[in-house]
């Protein structure tokens, strides 16, 4: 008996510190309300990407009892410009799991060279013309992608260097940690991002929430993204189209890496 008791002591322990998920959502429990259009669109390739202007509410936002708080979490920062976007990943060779979507994010180099139409150029050009891990936020040394990982962790911080074809090296935090049946991806600028000889957007000022659940029909990757810039600067760059080409480029990219 005492014997018994040890194990299932020991059993405990061990099972603790992970996760235990209930069995995978279906997409329509979590967006009831979205037309069959839409959701057509979400299951395409590229999934729908929608910016709105300052005032408009998000559209692609789940079920309240879903537990997915993007849209109260970006409302909070009070930002003026949003975008959102909605995919679903189908499957293929075998169901994903939050494990694969936790190392589809470790793969940082593979942000580079990654294209977007430039409609100035009307030709496809690399986003991002560089793409490295940071040591720390205060230390820029480079450091490599780690190897796959087995088990995941309950919180992880990520900082980044990402060379910005418009912007020049552009610095952030990635705040990685599981969330509800998925797994969170918190972007945000810890310093100021530039254009020319001006300040576009003050460190913190930008922020994309990209969350990743596995459902019965595939990966959901359902993001939030917005910044707060000046009227000054909104009247010399299209902030809405400099959010969708970004966030629409992290959603590539991670669908990328999930298929891979």
């Amino acid at each position: 008996m005492a014997a018994n008791r040890v194990i299932l002591l020991v059993v405990g322990v061990l099972l603790w510190p992970f996760p235990v998920f209930s069995q995978s959502r279906h997409f329509d429990d979590l967006f009831p309300q979205l037309g069959e259009n839409a959701k057509t669109e979400a299951f395409s390739e590229g999934g729908i990407i929608r910016s709105l202007k300052p005032g408009q509410s998000l559209e692609l936002s789940p079920s309240r009892n879903s537990g997915i708080d993007l849209a109260a979490r970006i409302s909070a920062k009070g930002y003026p410009y949003l975008t959102e976007s909605l995919l679903v990943i189908p499957y293929t060779v075998k169901p994903l799991g939050v494990l694969d979507a936790y190392n589809a994010l470790g793969k940082v180099q593979n942000l580079k060279g990654r294209l977007y139409h430039s409609h100035t150029r009307n030709c496809e050009i690399p986003l991002f013309e560089d793409a490295v891990r940071l040591e720390s936020d205060k230390r820029n040394n480079p450091i490599p992608d780690p190897q796959p990982a087995f088990a995941l962790p309950s919180n992880e911080t990520v900082y980044i260097r990402l060379k910005d074809v418009n912007f020049g090296n552009t610095f952030y935090r990635a705040e990685i940690s599981p969330s509800g049946q998925g797994l969170l991806f918190n972007l945000t600028n810890y310093r100021s991002i530039s254009y020319l000889l001006f300040t576009v957007m003050r460190e913190e000022k930008f922020s994309a929430l990209l969350y990743m659940e596995p459902l019965e029909e595939g990966m959901l990757v359902y993001s939030v993204a917005g910044t707060d810039v000046s009227n000054f600067i909104a009247n010399m760059i299209d902030i809405p189209s400099a959010i969708s080409k970004r966030l629409a480029v992290f959603v590539d990219w991670i669908s990328d890496g999930l298929k891979g």
